[in-house]
């Protein structure tokens, strides 16, 4: 949903809204074989098929696509899919290849602030692959809870992987609960 997103500023970087102008690079970012390795989704995206989920995306109610940025430069993405404010919603998101260390953090505060406050969610759940080791640690590091492990979910790559639950409350967000309205 991009009608209605504020920007979300802090002095660590800022939130905006996606737009047609982010495809490419958020494209490059999907296919890297960094990222690319920890999706469910793990063939080559093609311009039309990232074009197409963009225009889906961007006109559903209850998606909001937001681009982190740091001095004005993109360093990565961070996506919600939730319901009215009430809800809770489902969070994803990853940083440039090359994006400073200690950036996905920043965008994960960012992007929590925005949930809890601006969109005004009850709960952000997470998923990762069990492989996704940095991934786990990020959502632990933000507070999150392990709320589950679902066994043998995935096959990718010749192996079955579990999927790690996570979900975070907003009053479990001091950062969120602020901001919350």
């Amino acid at each position: 949903m991009l009608l209605g997103i504020c920007m979300i500023e802090m002095h660590e970087g800022e939130l905006r809204p996606m737009n047609v102008n982010d495809l490419e690079q958020v494209l490059a970012w999907r296919n890297h074989p960094s990222i690319n390795r920890y999706m469910l989704t793990q063939h080559e995206i093609s311009e039309e098929e990232h074009r197409q989920w963009f225009v889906r995306a961007s006109e559903a109610p209850d998606k909001h696509l937001l681009i982190f940025e740091m001095a004005g430069v993109p360093l990565g993405f961070v996506h919600f899919t939730g319901g009215v404010s009430t809800s809770s919603a489902d969070w994803g998101f990853y940083t440039a290849v090359d994006a400073p260390k200690g950036s996905g953090r920043k965008l994960g505060k960012l992007a929590l602030d925005y949930a809890f406050g601006q969109a005004g969610f009850h709960k952000v759940c997470g998923q990762a692959l069990d492989n996704n080791q940095a991934s786990i640690r990020l959502h632990l590091a933000l507070g999150f809870k392990q709320e589950g492990v679902l066994r043998q979910q995935h096959y990718i790559g010749g192996i079955y992987h579990d999927m790690i639950c996570f979900g975070l409350l907003r009053n479990e967000w001091p950062e969120g609960a602020r901001g919350a309205t």
